[in-house]
């Protein structure tokens, strides 16, 4: 069950990025559906500008970013005065399991072809892919789902 769920992951960010969606808007619709359907699906707006590491800046990596957000869905706090050690903990740990993966969190780094060429989007679309599967694994492993 646990590995059918990290795959549909996989499947659904690698189906958006196929569609047009940046790597952060493909990871936050993936877990919106999944993880937390009660989101509007218009915010993915939030996660456009992160495509391209922070609008091909080269930067954070997007699908990274987006990682990100999704972890902050689930743990994050509405009210300054909650605690956030544990939101911090949990990015701090997917960022490092991350960079583990893929030996880089910086876009450029991750993919070294000129953006939106055909080698930067294959490239591209097996990193998102496989960050939707880190990701649902990693909630899986934390219990957060």
């Amino acid at each position: 069950m646990a590995e059918d769920l990290a795959l549909e992951a996989r499947n659904r960010a690698g189906n958006y990025f196929r569609e047009g969606y940046n790597c952060a808007e493909s990871i936050f619709l993936t877990f919106r559906e999944v993880v937390v359907p009660e989101v509007e699906r218009d915010l993915v707006r939030l996660a456009t500008g992160f495509g391209g590491g922070l609008g091909h800046a080269g930067c954070l990596c997007g699908a990274l970013t987006a990682s990100t957000m999704v972890l902050g869905l689930l743990c994050g706090r509405t009210d300054h005065r909650q605690d956030r050690h544990r939101a911090y903990e949990l990015a701090r740990n997917f960022h490092d399991r991350f960079e583990e993966k893929f030996g880089a969190t910086c876009c450029r780094s991750l993919n070294p072809h000129p953006f939106d060429t055909p080698e930067h989007l294959r490239h591209c679309l097996k990193i998102t892919g496989n960050t939707a599967r880190l990701l649902m694994e990693y909630l899986q492993e934390k219990n957060l789902i």
